[in-house]
């Protein structure tokens, strides 16, 4: 599986590329999928794994993410929500799934709005509702032999 119910919109509308893949993403192919002449600013988070957990500070060395077959229609509904809040002119979403390294980008989402702090706020918004509400869970271990899921 190389990627869930990929979401291109239609030609012009916001929502340009919504997708949960299990091959490396690309922070360029994000980027690219929200250019609008209209925007003036573009705001891209980029989330990667990290080689500690924040909680515990234990050493991460091995890292899973796992999605429901409904995440790819959640991502949708997370992503129309956003356009309908924000003067978004455009949006793009990609998580990734499988077994990834530290370094590894885990997720990219980017917002172009008329102004920056609308690209700000819906960034911003975008990749919080994204990890509230998209059932995508991470399962990780830990040097010292304990692991755990997060999100579930």
């Amino acid at each position: 599986m190389s990627r869930m119910t990929p979401t291109h919109d239609e030609p012009g509308g916001p929502l340009r590329l919504l997708e949960i893949r299990d091959t490396p993403l690309s922070v360029d192919e994000v980027f690219a999928a929200v250019g609008d002449d209209a925007a003036g600013g573009t705001a891209l988070f980029v989330g990667t794994v990290r080689d500690h957990d924040g909680g515990s500070g234990a050493e991460v060395t091995g890292l899973s993410y796992s999605a429901h077959p409904s995440a790819a229609a959640e991502l949708r509904q997370v992503a129309e929500k956003v356009a309908a809040d924000f003067p978004v002119r455009a949006l793009a979403a990609v998580h990734r799934v499988g077994d990834l390294r530290v370094g590894d980008i885990a997720v990219v989402v980017a917002v172009s709005c008329p102004h920056r702090g609308e690209a700000f706020e819906a960034c911003r918004r975008l990749i919080d509702d994204l990890k509230a509400a998209v059932p995508i869970w991470k399962h990780q271990t830990f040097g010292d032999g304990t692991e755990e899921w997060v999100g579930v």
